[in-house]
């Protein structure tokens, strides 16, 4: 099955092309940047005498004539301008993006205006283990991000057994490598170095996002408060969530019931850390209570669960294949 990536400079795309080269169906047949005309491994030292391709500039026509499935691995307004061409395809579209992920009032309201209305909202959420089925059968899916992946597969389970008129709180904290490759005075070593920082507090726009899925979900608006934080590290997001239990419930024999189908879900019986998930597809999660207050603890790769690693779980899917192919289980440890 032939397979693409616009935008591999990222990390992202490099994080699909190591998974892509190893998968039993997929192969690689396009890889694509806004300029081109370079060969991959020397866009990318690591793979040099891994794979040699050439990168062409990106093209709309070139990826119908070369692809089976595509990931646009692109920044939010740059992904619809290229997936817009691709509706009249038999392409199956993976969007690494926020473009196709929200109602067009939100997305516009948070992002910016939208170029490609018509279909703003036919693309398929790619948290897999709640939209499954809907994937199956999608055009294109609109794969979340890092901290609505974390933040949503540790919250969703306990939804029906919360008070929904008390505030979610979401602290968060992503490696460096979450902010992308260009360097900022943000990211830069002399400031992240030894330090720690929250970046937009209580007005990310992730949280629209967590509440909306919560709603679309469960039909329970909820005041969601997102508080995310950068870390000295270059992988790795840990997501803490505070809620007000209204239930007489077990947190941890809820989510083993909730998840005892899920294969990369793990439920721990301690807090969850970063380094157990590193390089992996699995989600790790914690929860506690004392009283009504519900405390939950979830762990995943940022640029593998929270990018890459879950839009190739959704594109096997999409082509009628084992979720698990080429997911990786092993982690980076020690």
């Amino acid at each position: 099955m032939r397979v693409g990536i616009v935008g591999v400079s990222g990390y992202t795309g490099l994080e699909l092309i190591k998974l892509i080269i190893n998968h039993p169906i997929f192969k690689l047949t396009y890889l694509a940047t806004s300029s081109g005309d370079m060969q991959i491994e020397d866009l990318h030292l690591a793979l040099k005498d891994v794979i040699c391709m050439d990168v062409k500039k990106a093209n709309v026509e070139d990826v119908k004539a070369n692809c089976d499935v595509v990931f646009l691995a692109l920044p939010h307004k740059t992904a619809m301008s290229f997936a817009k061409y691709l509706w009249d395809s038999d392409i199956k579209v993976v969007d690494l993006s926020a473009d196709y992920r929200l109602e067009l009032e939100t997305y516009e309201k948070h992002y910016c205006e939208h170029e490609d209305r018509e279909n703003a909202n036919n693309g398929v959420y790619g948290l897999i283990e709640h939209y499954r089925e809907d994937i199956k059968k999608a055009k294109l899916v609109a794969s979340p991000g890092c901290y609505p992946t974390a933040t949503l597969l540790g919250i969703l389970p306990f939804v029906p057994h919360i008070d929904t008129n008390m505030p979610l709180i979401v602290d968060a904290k992503s490696g460096v490598s979450g902010a992308g490759k260009s360097c900022t005075d943000t990211t830069h070593f002399v400031n992240i170095n030894d330090n720690i920082f929250a970046y937009n507090p209580l007005i990310h726009r992730h949280a629209p996002e967590i509440a909306e899925k919560i709603n679309e979900l469960h039909s329970k608006k909820m005041n969601v408060h997102f508080v995310p934080h950068l870390v000295p590290m270059t992988r790795g997001e840990l997501v803490s969530i505070y809620a007000t239990l209204k239930d007489d419930i077990d947190p941890i024999s809820l989510l083993k019931e909730y998840y005892k189908n899920d294969e990369f879900i793990r439920i721990r019986e301690k807090p969850v850390d970063t380094k157990s998930v590193s390089g992996t597809h699995f989600c790790d999660i914690f929860a506690t209570r004392e009283g009504n207050m519900l405390f939950i603890s979830s762990a995943i790769d940022n640029l593998l669960r929270g990018a890459s690693s879950q839009s190739l779980a959704a594109a096997n899917l999409m082509c009628g294949l084992d979720e698990s192919l080429g997911l990786p289980k092993i982690a980076y440890v020690p």
